[in-house]
């Protein structure tokens, strides 16, 4: 396939993209204000019509979950309905500016406060904010709480100490960091659960919080989490709940009941709004009534006629986290997903994810075998370490799966399963589809025994072919610069 021309390279001068209308505000001298800096920028001069075509080719080339599987495993990569989209396009919604006053914006907050009271039911929080913009916001926001607890308790200068285990995704240790915080790590007993013996060494008067994703990013539940969730209690500690996996318990079982004292969700993918590619997110955090009074401010709340309205009366409040009330538009969008589901309905997300999670697993397992022999959740985490023998890795196997039109599933995460690999079918998916990836994904693996060079030279039908990741990260260039 011929590479496309960047459209620098299409410029031409003097061609015109668009037609501005007549100005209607006094001009303003662009050459004087930016001086040099507009000059050493190379504009693109392309018509309309040359533009348009550039874009959709452009867009016949990008991948998505419209156009095939995204098995990408800890994210969730499930079918956004139409009708999210939709509501969100609606002009009452569009055309609202953040600064009107607050009477004038009742509209959206019912809207907020509806998401947050089926919030509330699905996981067994007393209470939720949805300031966070996404979900390692989420997780700062919730160590803030924790943090604003502890100090309420004049206990703040002791308890400094956040445990995470090892298999963590790396945003945990890193907002506990960013609070000011000590992070020690847990490591993972044999059968996958959190090792309680190396948890009940660390626990002691300086802990602060337990950090647990739930189910685990091995893809299994924590069976004992009621117990750790005890055991950090008796420790005076809190108990977050990184709500990544949250896609394998809704409508089955709600994280409130374990003894969870706050968590994080990620509305921008367990349910199904925009996710990736920089768009809008929204970490929603649930959280247990003694932290209630740190809330981010100013606190969307219900009045005694059920109305939805600001409570700035919140003198204990951590102050705000984003600008104004989160992502607005990301709510309306979760609000039209719960509403069509309905509360009979909610339950079928997570049983046909874990089904077809299960599905996957059960099909691959002669070829990658799992991480752990136990049923998974909403992924599975297999490993491709016997391939290393015929010099096959788990990146060549991904890689030759983009020839067969399939997007590559996470690898090397969890970082402690070798050659690992994560694949998360979602319930959007059907079994065809499931079959299909699976029985490319055999072929691949008889291909690293039989004709390991080949799969080492995938992608060969891709637009581009393999490339250097790690340079790309450490020599990072995507200005243009003309010849």
């Amino acid at each position: 396939m011929k590479p496309i021309p960047l459209i620098f390279e299409k410029s031409r001068p003097g061609r015109i993209g668009c037609n501005l209308p007549k100005a209607d505000t006094p001009e303003v001298d662009v050459q004087a204000i930016l001086g040099e800096t507009r000059d050493a920028v190379a504009w693109p001069e392309i018509g309309e019509l040359d533009m348009l075509r550039h874009f959709t080719n452009l867009s016949h080339r990008n991948y998505g979950i419209e156009i095939g599987f995204y098995p990408l495993g800890s994210c969730t990569m499930k079918y956004n309905p139409k009708i999210n989209e939709r509501t969100a396009g609606l002009t009452g919604f569009t055309h609202t500016h953040p600064m009107q006053p607050e009477e004038t914006i009742g509209g959206f907050l019912e809207v907020y406060a509806s998401c947050m009271d089926i919030l509330k039911e699905i996981t067994g929080f007393d209470d939720i904010t949805m300031q966070p913009v996404a979900g390692a916001h989420g997780e700062l926001a919730c160590l803030m709480l924790i943090k604003a607890y502890h100090e309420s308790r004049g206990e703040g200068a002791q308890r400094r100490v956040v445990l995470v285990p090892d298999s963590a995704h790396g945003t945990n240790p890193a907002s506990a960091a960013r609070c000011g915080y000590v992070v020690k790590t847990i490591p993972t007993a044999e059968d996958g659960n959190t090792d309680l013996e190396a948890l009940a060494k660390e626990l002691g008067p300086d802990t602060a919080a337990f950090m647990v994703t739930n189910p685990s990013t091995l893809a299994l539940f924590e069976t004992n989490i009621t117990k750790v969730c005890q055991m950090v209690h008796e420790a005076g500690g809190q108990v977050f709940c990184d709500g990544a996996n949250m896609n394998a318990m809704v409508g089955t079982t709600r994280p409130g009941d374990h003894g969870f004292d706050c968590m994080h969700l990620n509305l921008h993918k367990t349910f199904s709004t925009p996710h990736g590619g920089g768009g809008p997110g929204c970490g929603a955090i649930g959280l247990k009534s003694h932290l209630a009074p740190y809330m981010p401010g100013p606190v969307i709340t219900r009045n005694d006629a059920g109305q939805a309205v600001l409570d700035h009366d919140r003198p204990h409040c951590i102050g705000r986290v984003s600008g104004f009330f989160g992502q607005s538009l990301m709510a309306v969008r979760a609000l039209t997903y719960f509403l069509a589901y309905g509360r009979e309905g909610m339950s079928s997300i997570s049983r046909y994810s874990v089904l077809n999670a299960n599905y996957v697993k059960a099909r691959l397992k002669d070829v990658l075998p799992a991480a752990h022999d136990r049923p998974c959740m909403h992924e599975c985490v297999l490993t491709a370490k016997q391939y290393k023998e015929y010099g096959v890795r788990a990146l060549d196997l991904s890689k030759a799966l983009i020839d067969y039109g399939f997007h590559p599933p996470t690898n090397y995460f969890p970082l402690i399963v070798p050659e690992a690999f994560m694949i998360e079918p979602t319930e959007t998916e059907a079994k065809e589809t499931l079959d299909a990836f699976c029985d490319a994904l055999i072929e691949i693996c008889e291909l690293a025994k039989t004709d390991p060079d080949a799969l080492h030279a995938a992608p060969t039908k891709a637009i581009v072919g393999r490339l250097d990741e790690a340079a790309a990260v450490k020599n990072l260039d995507v200005r243009y610069q003309p010849a």
